[in-house]
């Protein structure tokens, strides 16, 4: 069922998708349009929202298993908005914007942004990316069965795979997506090594 309605600015529609809901992220409206439309075809529930502060609402109210996040914005730009996410959430990050420099996908990578593509480009690329990135997160998600081992402490340091954040004398220490899953990678070595000896 697809059912339209406006919250604080940000479009909610077919929130009945069984792949899970993406929130998009977009100044230009077209964007958010095709995006909204196709992702909707392949089975996502979407929402919209056209600036960073649009944005953060939309997330607190919704809690989306993914955000396709666009970079230069009014209000608040992406790179605020996946400062800001961070602090509360581990939720994927796909950077989609017109910032094709070097440096400005190192920035946004290390803001704790899971992919990050430019403008122009391919709907169905970042299709397959969303796909892949939500494959990665659902096997990560059920990999970690037992609730004992979502926490883990060595020494001062806390680990915390469900929100995956790594605290050190209750400081918490950012580590990006990708920092956090070569973390998880040396975890899994380590106990596979442990437990074989």
């Amino acid at each position: 069922m697809v059912e339209s309605s406006r919250c604080g600015g940000t479009a909610l529609r077919n929130l009945s998708g069984d792949k899970g809901t993406i929130l998009v992220v977009d100044d230009e409206a077209s964007i958010r349009r095709i995006l909204q439309t196709r992702l909707e075809m392949i089975g996502y529930s979407v929402v919209t929202a056209s600036d960073g502060e649009e944005a953060l609402s939309a997330f607190r109210l919704l809690t989306p298993d993914l955000i396709v996040l666009d970079v230069m914005m009014p209000k608040l730009d992406g790179y605020g908005v996946c400062q800001e996410l961070r602090k509360q959430s581990d939720v994927p990050i796909i950077m989609l914007t017109a910032l094709a420099d070097v440096a400005d996908r190192i920035t946004g990578l290390e803001l704790g942004a899971d992919d990050y593509m430019t403008k122009p480009f391919s709907p169905k690329e970042l299709e397959a990316r969303i796909a892949c990135v939500l494959k990665r997160r659902s096997h990560k998600t059920s990999i970690n069965t037992i609730p004992n081992s979502l926490i883990i402490h060595v020494g001062n340091l806390k680990i915390d795979i469900n929100k995956r954040q790594v605290h050190k004398n209750e400081q918490r220490i950012r580590l990006t997506g990708v920092e956090f899953s070569l973390l998880e990678k040396l975890r899994e070595s380590f106990r596979k090594d442990f437990f074989k000896g």
